[in-house]
């Protein structure tokens, strides 16, 4: 079975420096600004994973020159209204729904219609979320009946600026209106919870036509229309998504200490680390620097004895929302009981993500109780599978997280697993299995 990955033994001590891949936000959004820049955009550390070879497939559809080698990235930008628009044209945003989500904003002023289709997974999350608000600009959208993938969008040469509430918390919604900002008349009013920040960090660094004002629980944007795009030589820091799953081995791991170089620690991603650390995990950070208006820092971790449990506070689910699965590890071996609410957006991602975190819970003999929107998990110190347990993962939708969360527990906890579709980390983290056993040797 090539595509089953087989875990029998937990993970010796180490104590490592490793390097993760590049941001999978940030290289999606690297590849969309540099296809509207006027001119050349190199990138170094661009992840190349599938979901942002996705990206680069859509824009070279639209017209845009890539050129690819070993050490970089290279997009020839034809400017913000360079896209080459074309009758029958479908794009295939794969299984990202950063991708599916954003370029439907970039696409509102499309002269011809265009289809948008995505991967088994992509295909049962809901686009109204994005089609709803970019009606609003002047665009028209077809979706199936249950606001499923396939979509067409058909767009507008009249768009017309608009006022939009976000009240889902998510980036990728945001980050599409104010894409659709860009290419409207007037000025683009949105008033968003607290979410990830990568797409304004990276319009100020641009010096687009943006203001934002931080209140304790939403933002204030405004966004006017874009006539040019400066090029953007980006060497792309590591992301702390991919971090997650080495920083939560090593703390559940025996006398073993990690450095994980280079990685961006913007503080909308940040949750995942102010979680732990009240759990009693010791992370710290050194040789922290600004790049180009994200936060970048080394990370080191060290393992942790005396976990406990946490009652999680709600204002950390936006900045850990990628990671809570990993998290759950940790409320597994806590002493006490974990509890985590109001994240029925986890069940938006790649697959249920609240129903798997049940299911390899369960699994590992650990107790829980589950909603909908919330978990309880009743933590065991001394969790340690007996060697003959068997465990086997499969049918997942090819959620990457899933395999990666699955595969730390078998490292962690021990017993025999058999996790199937190993080819989902290509989405996000194709050499996660080649520095796991970096860390082994």
């Amino acid at each position: 079975m090539p595509n089953v990955a087989k875990i029998s033994e937990k993970i010796e001590n180490f104590k490592k420096i490793i390097k993760v891949p590049g941001d999978k936000s940030l290289s999606i959004r690297w590849v969309l600004f540099a296809s509207l820049a006027k001119g050349t955009s190199k990138a170094k550390n661009l992840l190349m994973s599938e979901d942002v070879l996705a990206a680069i497939d859509a824009i070279k559809k639209l017209g845009i020159k890539v050129l690819i080698n070993k050490k970089e990235c290279t997009i020839y930008g034809k400017g913000i209204n360079g896209y080459k628009y074309r009758k029958k044209l479908t794009i295939n945003a794969q299984n990202s729904g950063t991708l599916g989500r954003l370029i439907l904003g970039l696409l509102v002023n499309t002269p011809y219609p265009i289809s948008l289709v995505g991967d088994k997974s992509l295909s049962k999350r809901d686009f109204r979320r994005v089609s709803d608000p970019l009606s609003k600009f002047g665009a028209k959208f077809k979706l199936t009946k249950n606001n499923f993938l396939p979509l067409k969008i058909f767009g507008s040469s009249k768009l017309q600026s608009i006022k939009y509430y976000e009240n889902k918390a998510s980036a990728q919604c945001k980050s599409s209106i104010i894409l659709a900002g860009m290419r409207s008349n007037g000025t683009t009013r949105i008033k968003a919870k607290k979410s990830r920040n990568h797409t304004e960090l990276l319009c100020k660094y641009l010096r687009l036509p943006i203001s934002i004002k931080n209140h304790k629980n939403f933002d204030e944007i405004k966004i006017k229309n874009v006539k040019e795009i400066n090029c953007l030589n980006y060497n792309i820091p590591s992301d702390i998504s991919s971090s997650a799953f080495f920083i939560v081995l090593t703390a559940l791991s025996t006398n073993s200490e990690l450095i994980i170089k280079n990685v961006n620690i913007n503080p909308s991603r940040l949750g995942i680390i102010t979680i732990l650390k009240k759990m009693g995990v010791k992370i710290t950070f050194k040789n922290k620097k600004i790049y180009k208006g994200e936060q970048k820092a080394d990370l080191k971790v060290v393992s942790a004895k005396n976990l406990k449990g946490i009652n999680c506070p709600t204002k950390f689910n936006s900045g850990a929302i990628d990671e809570f699965l990993v998290i759950f590890l940790i409320a597994a071996k806590a002493k006490g009981v974990s509890y985590f609410k109001n994240l029925g957006e986890l069940n938006q991602k790649e697959s249920p993500r609240l129903q798997w975190a049940e299911k390899i819970l369960t699994k590992l003999g650990v107790k829980t109780i589950t909603t909908n929107e919330s978990i309880k998990i009743f933590g065991n110190p001394n969790l340690n599978l007996n060697f003959n347990k068997k465990i086997i993962i499969k049918n997942y939708l090819k959620d990457h997280r899933v395999f990666m969360t699955s595969f730390i527990a078998a490292l962690s906890f021990g017993g025999q697993w058999i996790i199937h579709d190993k080819d989902s980390i290509n989405t996000s983290f194709p050499n996660f299995l080649k520095i796991i056993e970096d860390l082994k040797k």
